[in-house]
């Protein structure tokens, strides 16, 4: 009998592509999602959610809901999160309701109907700035930045000295510096998965995940990642928005890797307690991806516009260190980056999107969250 997997928050981006991996796989899948008007226009089941999927409506803070989609299920991959940094600092109450008391409903409905395993999504934003080398080669893992102002002639953060520090690799074992709202959500449902599921005799794992990124995410949503966002700007004719200098580094892994990642971290026996970094390995500059992803939608001819100023949680340099999930899951991300975006601008050829960037980034404002 195949195992039925539930996919809280199943509907959405990374959701969708699990799906389909899950059934190639031969599994039963339910997911069970609250279809947020941000995310899904209209609040309708998503046309390229396989019609081989149950989906069952409902908010992951209702215990009762949570508790019907769980009968019969085998396996949970825990996806469901309101998602966004920079919203994350002023829909406070949102957010962590959502994030962190959702995963609590979700856990305490978890002791009435156990599952073999939970695999719960995590982010890369709860290490904050990533791992940094100083100048006599000691690992600095609490970099920070101090106060960002307008124009500054340098975004990267220093050694005592004021001297330089050079970004590295960031590793599992990095220690987190919560910088944001959306990192702490992250970090609590991380610690809550692990911390509960033991004694009730379930298998955890947490994956975090770095900027995931292809065809399917919600081009109209802000806050969402930084290449829909992008992809929302060039379709219609606008400047993909990059603050600071555009030179931040980061990690962009291909939303199949993670699917793919995902339904081994159910499977593999190695996976049981563990938590991994998801991503590519491989870190690129901002405004190096902005500029690739223009070249292959066919908008040569737009250049970015660079902010020059700093979002209230951003972070400066972070990107993968994918030896652990390597060398215990044999994880490795197959799709070559500039194949992946190949394949996201023929999704996004066919796509219309409102631009909400502007909106966004006048809401920050507002709030005194641009410096």
């Amino acid at each position: 009998m195949a195992d039925r997997i539930l996919v809280t928050g199943g509907a959405g981006f990374i959701g969708r592509h699990l799906c389909r991996e899950l059934l190639s796989r031969g599994s039963e899948v339910r997911v069970f999602d609250a279809l947020i008007e941000q995310v899904h226009p209209g609040g309708e089941r998503p046309g390229d959610l396989p019609s081989d999927v149950e989906l069952i409506e409902g908010d992951v803070r209702d215990g009762d809901a949570v508790a019907r989609a769980l009968k019969g299920a085998d396996h949970v991959v825990h996806l469901a999160a309101e998602v966004g940094v920079g919203q994350s600092m002023y829909e406070v109450e949102r957010y962590t309701s959502t994030n962190d008391l959702g995963t609590a409903v979700l856990m305490e409905r978890l002791i009435d109907n156990p599952v073999q395993r939970i695999v719960t999504a995590s982010s890369m934003s709860i290490y904050g700035e990533g791992l940094y080398r100083d100048r006599q080669g000691n690992l600095i893992e609490d970099a920070a930045r101090g106060v960002l102002r307008d124009g500054q002639s340098s975004w990267n953060p220093v050694d005592g000295d004021g001297q330089p520090l050079t970004p590295v690799a960031t590793p599992e074992w990095k220690q987190p510096n919560l910088s944001s709202v959306y990192a702490l959500n992250k970090y609590v449902q991380e610690r809550m998965t692990q911390i509960m599921a033991a004694p009730y005799g379930i298998e955890s794992t947490c994956l975090r995940l770095f900027n995931v990124y292809g065809p399917g995410q919600a081009l109209s949503n802000p806050y969402t990642g930084v290449l829909a966002i992008f992809a929302a700007r060039l379709l219609n004719g606008q400047p993909p928005l990059i603050y600071e200098d555009g030179e931040q580094r980061r990690d962009f892994v291909h939303v199949s890797d993670v699917a793919h990642a995902f339904a081994d971290a159910l499977e593999h026996p190695a996976a049981a307690g563990g938590t991994f970094n998801v991503g590519s390995g491989e870190d690129r500059s901002v405004s190096d991806v902005a500029r690739s992803l223009a070249q292959a939608m066919g908008r040569n001819n737009v250049e970015a516009e660079i902010v020059g100023k700093a979002r209230t949680g951003d972070i400066r340099h972070c990107y993968c260190d994918v030896t652990l999930a390597r060398d215990v899951l044999g994880f490795e991300a197959r799709q070559d980056f500039g194949e992946g975006l190949a394949d996201l601008a023929e999704w996004l050829s066919g796509q219309t999107a409102e631009d909400r960037a502007e909106r966004a980034r006048g809401e920050l404002e507002a709030r005194g969250l641009v410096a």
